[in-house]
Formats: structure tokens, sequence, C-alpha cells
């Protein structure tokens, strides 16, 4: 009904960028939300930068100096711009998104695309 796909991770060596994308497709009447979550092995997936139909936006506090994210509401796209990339930064990246389909239910569902390998090497 949804699908989210990701793209843009890839293998960088510290202090280099990133900018990660992910566009969602299917039944959609409404994206009122989207965000980029990473998640490792020895950590629970954390939020990483999230915005909103209207533009608003929330950062991590640990990549916050270092990112932008961006919504391109007529391509149904979000994109984060990842700069002076650590070792840290390491994970697998995950699009979500808030989204009402077209439906009698005017409710949003969190959907999430497969994810994109980040490796940042020191």
């Amino acid at each position: 009904q949804v699908q989210l796909l990701e793209s843009g991770g890839g293998l960088v060596q510290s202090g280099g960028s990133l900018r990660l994308s992910c566009v969602a497709s299917g039944n959609i009447l409404k994206i009122n939300s989207m965000a980029w979550y990473r998640q490792s092995p020895g950590k629970q997936r954390e939020l990483v930068a999230w915005i909103s139909a209207g533009h608003s936006t929330h950062y991590a506090d640990s990549v916050k100096a270092r990112s932008t994210i961006y919504l391109h509401d007529s391509e149904n796209t979000m994109s984060l711009q990842m700069n002076t990339l650590k070792p840290e930064d390491t994970g697998i990246y995950y699009c979500n998104a808030a989204i009402v389909v077209n439906s009698g239910n005017y409710l949003s569902s969190p959907y999430w695309g497969q994810g994109t390998q980040v490796t940042v090497s020191s």
C-alpha cells in the first residue's frame, strides 16, 4: 500500500559527508511527517532527524550542528544531508513516515523503509 525506499548510504571516512534520501510511494493521501532513524547492533534505534508537513524540524543533539533534513513535498521525498561524519554515526538508517492512506480512515500510520547502511571509518 505504501513503500519507502532509502538510498545514499555508503562508506565514508571521518569528516566526510553523505546525503540520504527516501522516496514514499503508493496509495498516499497525506504525509504528516517523515524522519530518519538509525540503529547499530549495540544500541537501540534512535531518532536522528524529523520533519513535518509544515516543515518544522527536529534533530538529535548529536547531529544537530552537522545535519539538515529536507522535505520535497511534490515528490514525496525526504533527504538528510550529513556533514562532518563521525564513527559514532555508523549504523543502518531507516526512513520513517506518518502517512494517511487514501481511504475512509483519516488517521496516519507509521511506515518504514528497508534501511540504508552508513559506515564511517576513523
